[in-house]
């Protein structure tokens, strides 16, 4: 195959996906509760906090900057926490708990009732995000999943929003979309009259 069309296939895959999902009225369903869960938390004081592994564990930490810095124009910060970045806290907790512990350790410590925890699992079931989804919801927070098609995470959490494939690069690809969708609606609905 030339590279060309090695390009052009991995372009019309990522699009078929994303079609996919303007498609299904579940999963923008899914994320109309999430963007207006979201912001809910944020009227009354909350935190949003995230986590996820490997590629995941960048867009949790993608999605959290895009809520403390800006996203489409200046605005006051809005708290956010990717549970992946603390070398020290992660070491330590793996060292002492297990890799398993990771996420739901740091739940325990930062998340308060009414705040938001967003588990982002392609394959829907790493041990270490369906543990910190018991932990949110134990501590009284609001849980949203980010998944594909599948896995224990689609019965774990108060809203999944499942991408509809089974790949994971798409599922990745269009798991940073929907983050942008929840991050801009966020600061439309809570800034744009004053700073926008």
């Amino acid at each position: 195959m030339d590279s060309m069309t090695f390009i052009q296939q991995h372009i019309a895959a990522s699009i078929e996906t994303k079609q996919a999902l303007l498609s299904s009225s579940e999963v923008n369903k899914s994320i109309v509760r999430a963007a207006h869960t979201c912001l809910d938390a944020y009227r009354n004081g909350n935190k949003v906090l995230i986590a996820g592994n490997g590629g995941s564990a960048a867009d949790a930490q993608h999605i959290a900057a895009e809520f403390v810095s800006r996203f489409e124009f200046d605005r006051p910060g809005l708290p956010a926490l990717a549970l992946t970045t603390d070398t020290s806290i992660l070491t330590a907790i793996g060292n002492d708990y297990g890799f398993e512990r990771l996420f739901s350790r740091q739940i325990e410590a930062n998340g308060v009732p009414g705040d938001i925890f967003i588990g982002i699992s392609t394959s829907g079931n790493s041990p270490n995000i369906l543990s910190a989804l018991k932990s949110a919801k134990a501590n009284g927070m609001i849980t949203i999943g980010l998944a594909g098609v599948g896995g224990k995470i689609q019965n774990e959490c108060d809203i999944c929003i499942s991408v509809p494939s089974s790949h994971t690069p798409r599922i990745q690809e269009s798991h940073i979309l929907i983050g942008h969708i929840i991050c801009a609606y966020v600061e439309e609905e809570l800034f744009h009259a004053k700073y926008g």
